[in-house]
């Protein structure tokens, strides 16, 4: 199945940025406030914009094509995403970098722990929405080959901050730059996994398209908003980095869907 193929390309595209990130461990000691602040912000950037690039607006085109009111499937659609990611929030106990690095607090084995998971968490969203493009991209023509990678390579380099923002935290709580590495690399693990599994679900269900690209969206749209950007905007400065650095992984992600799209 031609999907599979592209999907495990993909998807272990978004993965290698993962490790490339978490491999910064190796090189830096102390992330600095602003670091941390550039990283998120881009991530939330790229996120936010292959949210609607590449998922929100196929969504609408499939929608179309199927004679459907585009508002019921991106309404239906969005909503449950984001219930799907309450409810993992829910099951996997939640832990924010910016509280812990606001107070002070020495990271425990437990919270670094609590940490690997909610990155995880995160990346099974991005694995659905990769999944979903190539299986849309080799099924259905709904969106292009082209455009599917656009989205991949978009969540190359959104992984890439979020490897260095789960590795260097592990550090800082007493493991080894080796184990740091490790775990913050396995942490994207589930986004070939749930890629692959998407893809089939797409494929038995092809005319809940609309609503599974407005899921995959809606579930992204979520973590940006309750995780990324208020955390890239916990560094408080007057260069307002937190900003900079979205617009420019929103430009960045909105380029390479235009471009190769």
């Amino acid at each position: 199945m031609n999907a599979i193929k592209y999907v495990l390309i993909g998807t272990n595209l978004a993965f290698l940025g993962t490790i490339i990130g978490s491999a910064f461990v190796f090189f830096i000691n102390k992330p600095s406030k602003k670091l941390e602040s550039l990283c998120l912000g881009f991530a939330a950037g790229v996120m936010m914009s292959a949210s609607i690039f590449s998922l929100l607006i196929p969504s609408m085109e499939s929608s179309i094509k199927q004679s459907l009111n585009p508002l019921i499937p991106i309404i239906l659609g969005i909503t449950l995403g984001v219930l799907f990611v309450l409810i993992l929030d829910k099951i996997i106990p939640h832990f924010h970098i910016a509280d812990n690095r606001e107070k002070g607090i020495k990271i425990k084995l437990q919270k670094a722990v609590l940490l690997v998971l909610t990155v995880t968490l995160h990346n099974i969203p991005e694995g659905m929405a990769v999944g979903v493009a190539f299986a849309l991209a080799s099924e259905t023509g709904t969106i292009n080959l082209s455009s599917a990678f656009a989205l991949a390579i978009g969540m190359f380099l959104q992984n890439l901050p979020e490897g260095i923002a789960i590795a260097l935290p592990l550090k800082q709580a007493g493991k080894s730059r080796k184990k740091a590495f490790m775990l913050g690399s396995i942490s994207g693990i589930v986004e070939p996994i749930f890629g692959v599994i998407t893809v089939l679900l797409v494929g038995l269900v092809s005319k809940f398209l609309p609503y599974v690209l407005a899921f995959a969206a809606g579930a992204m749209i979520y973590v940006v908003v309750e995780e990324l950007i208020p955390e890239s905007q916990s560094e408080r400065s007057k260069n307002n980095i937190g900003v900079i650095s979205f617009m420019i992984g929103f430009l960045v992600m909105m380029i390479l869907d235009i471009s190769l799209g």
